[in-house]
């Protein structure tokens, strides 16, 4: 099983945990790795917009697991999501940068009214100690400097960035103002099982996959030598747990979560290929509008201060995630 190490030395049978967008990709894993290492309680709060009900099949009739469906947007469902809650993984948020510039209203309404929510609720909550909320790389926006490091961003390339950049300046002022206890983990690339290739904003790798399964050329956006920091998704799941119990000093700050290992979306699919063994070929299209050129994290204040070690490469996550997705 992917989870079977612990990336925590804490007794999780007196703790509950609620996982906001819980149905979904990163979401789901994270409960996985709670359940299996036996939380006392994991909730799941999700309106299934985004999520897909089948990552939790496998969870629904575990004594400890529970499924709240309600939607971020709303106050008062937020703030039931925490009663009796220890610790919060906040992942609910519409992604994907093409789909904030097709319709930046509701990308808004969900990722900075919905997160705005979470923390009045968080401020109000008698029982939860911290809130861990996905943070995004998209944060760096036009700046060109690799790489990228937590205190040095550019200005927004696209409404998507814009509203994660927004949750950070909210955490950091609800922590100012009312001693909120928040981690933001800028996600770089995150991939794996679970991750679906449905829908008109799928990330690139499902979609490779789905290509090579379905013997059908996919389109690589741009000449394909565009750069990105890909991150197997059980190290996302690893800073998770890491920032639930990191100490205090490491409270109300943001990292990246990453390999710090830059490679092409042309190797990417090559890599692919080799692990499907195929020799299937690309068709390449226009660049996409709001997309990064070239991306890689420095990952060490990660290290220093929650304790983030990413256990598994690319290559070893390509290989695991194909296996997954033939399956």
């Amino acid at each position: 099983m992917l989870y079977n190490k612990a990336y925590h030395t804490q007794d999780l049978s007196a703790l509950s945990f609620l996982v906001t967008g819980g149905g979904g990709f990163i979401g789901s894993n994270l409960v996985e790795y709670l359940l299996n290492h036996g939380a006392k309680q994991v909730r799941v709060l999700d309106n299934f917009s985004n999520g897909y009900r089948e990552n939790l099949t496998a969870f629904v009739k575990h004594p400890n697991f529970d499924l709240l469906e309600g939607d971020i947007r709303d106050l008062e469902t937020c703030k039931q999501a925490m009663e009796g809650i220890d610790y919060v993984s906040h992942q609910a948020a519409l992604g994907s940068v093409p789909r904030s510039i097709n319709d930046p209203a509701t990308t808004n309404a969900v990722n900075i009214s919905g997160f705005l929510n979470m923390l009045i609720a968080l401020k109000d909550s008698a029982t939860v100690k911290r809130m861990v909320y996905a943070a995004s790389s998209s944060t760096y926006g036009d700046s060109k400097s690799l790489p990228k490091v937590e205190g040095t961003i550019g200005k927004p390339l696209s409404p998507y960035a814009v509203t994660k950049y927004v949750n950070e300046l909210y955490a950091e002022v609800f922590g100012t103002t009312y001693q909120t206890d928040c981690i933001g983990l800028r996600y770089f690339n995150v991939f794996g099982p679970k991750q679906s290739p449905k829908g008109a904003y799928a990330a690139v790798i499902p979609l490779f996959m789905q290509a090579l399964k379905a013997q059908e050329s996919p389109t690589i956006h741009g000449d394909g030598e565009q750069t990105r920091d890909f991150t197997f998704v059980a190290n996302a799941v690893q800073a998770n747990v890491k920032a639930f119990f990191a100490s205090e000093e490491a409270a109300n700050e943001v990292y990246n979560v990453a390999c710090g290992e830059r490679i092409s979306v042309n190797y990417l699919w090559n890599s692919l290929q080799v692990a499907a063994d195929s020799n299937l070929s690309a068709i390449h299209g226009p660049s996409r509008q709001g997309d990064v050129r070239d991306s890689l994290a420095d990952i060490s204040k990660a290290k220093r201060l929650l304790g983030y070690t990413p256990e598994f490469s690319v290559k070893d996550g390509l290989q695991i995630t194909w296996d997954a997705f033939q399956r």
